[in-house]
């Protein structure tokens, strides 16, 4: 089977993890794979058909080759949204046609691209999923603050185009819910969670705390940006003063790095570790590491979140999104975003007199991954509705009377 996937190459975010993680399992499992993914004019290479390269591969997947890769021209891309060139569609439109593949899947971009895909998938005769997975609020609380309107804002844009695809795969039980008071058809969305690769993410070796001289190590792994409040975190850390061996890593870059790394540095025992592009590092430090912790005011479902818990970690996360979920029944400990500095204040000390159930906790979070949000399974979830869609897009064979 042959899977055009529509999704990012860059800047960093979810949805380029995202893309990344599961072509890679598509690939492992013997699928024909062609990667499309948006770049700036500049940087799209010109050959026959712009932008088209064969048997190139930019997810550095396990020993195979993508069976291509296309770059759609953009003006503007970032980690929230892309801007396409009004051209885009046609090399779209025309890099489908000479790919042929069996199916579409647009892990969504929140581009315009997104509304007029499903159009050029049926003139293709071609069956398309989406994913869709903006961060969202949930729909019992007030949104508080303008980044959560703004998300759910994103909801209602969306909400009367998703039934435009064959099928919609959504994070969680909550995601779906919110689409369907947006009129989704609830038949026509799939949930399949974020999974993790067990194999790679699991409790093991680390020298980590012996690089950073700490007994306790607490850490933040993820963008520093507005959205995932890491300030309330750092504001929660300075205050609860844990003592000198206590450290709390943070790993990630974003807009808010430089501005936050001058306020708090390591005269409070925090140690800025900047963005680890080396994965097998990212998980040398969650298995040295005994807490994670997730202040975000938005998300969807957090593969940082999913990764530290396959590592063995015990787990804060804000309920909000789909967190709140994965960590519920004693999975971890979930916080509101109200007074959240208040409420980690407490937990910290806590957990830092408290090893065994850091312990506990650590053991819990990585059975509900194993129960739950493994890769293996949900690509398998996947690979199941690409079989159904294939079955339904298959012309009915005509029969004659002799």
């Amino acid at each position: 089977m042959h899977i055009a996937w529509l999704g990012k190459k860059s800047p960093f975010c979810g949805n380029v993890t995202y893309s990344r993680e599961v072509t890679n399992a598509l690939l492992d499992r013997g699928y024909q794979v062609s990667f499309l993914h948006f770049a700036q004019e500049a940087d799209i290479p010109t050959n026959v058909f712009p932008g088209f390269n064969s048997g190139q591969n930019p997810n550095g997947a396990h020993g195979w080759q993508l069976a291509a890769e296309v770059s759609l021209p953009c003006i503007y891309k970032s980690t929230i949204y892309t801007i396409p060139t009004l051209k885009s569609s046609k090399v779209l439109s025309e890099a489908l046609r000479q790919l042929q593949p069996d199916l579409v899947h647009a892990s969504l971009t929140l581009s315009p691209l997104d509304f007029v895909l499903p159009e050029i998938c049926e003139d293709l005769n071609l069956p398309l999923v989406a994913t869709f997975h903006p961060p969202f609020a949930h729909q019992n609380r007030p949104l508080t603050s303008g980044r959560q309107r703004l998300q759910h804002l994103t909801y209602q844009l969306y909400a009367p185009f998703l039934p435009n695809y064959h099928r919609t795969i959504v994070f969680s039980d909550l995601q779906r819910d919110l689409l369907g008071e947006l009129n989704v058809p609830k038949n026509q969305v799939e949930v399949i969670p974020n999974g993790v690769d067990v194999r790679k993410y699991s409790p093991g070796y680390s020298q980590i705390k012996y690089e950073l001289n700490a007994d306790i190590l607490f850490v933040y792994q993820g963008r520093i940006a507005m959205e995932k409040n890491v300030e309330a975190l750092l504001k929660a850390w300075k205050q609860s003063n844990l003592g000198p061996k206590c450290k709390l890593a943070i790993v990630g870059d974003g807009p808010l790095a430089a501005s936050l790394q001058a306020t708090y540095g390591p005269e409070h025992n925090i140690i800025w570790l900047g963005y680890v592009a080396d994965e097998q590092r990212r998980i040398e430090i969650l298995r040295g590491a005994d807490v994670f912790i997730l202040p975000s005011l938005v998300e969807g479902l957090s593969l940082s979140l999913l990764e530290a818990m396959a590592c063995g970690l015990a787990c804060i996360a804000t309920d909000v999104g789909a967190d709140g979920e994965v960590l519920s029944n004693g999975a971890g400990i979930v916080v509101s975003t109200q007074s959240l500095t208040t409420q980690l204040k407490t937990v910290l000390p806590l957990l830092r007199d408290q090893p065994e159930l850091i312990k506990i906790l650590g053991q819990k979070a990585r059975q509900r991954v194993l129960e739950r949000y493994t890769l293996s399974a949900n690509i398998t979830m996947l690979e199941e509705l690409y079989d159904r869609l294939l079955q339904q897009n298959r012309p009915v064979p005509v029969t004659t009377l002799a």
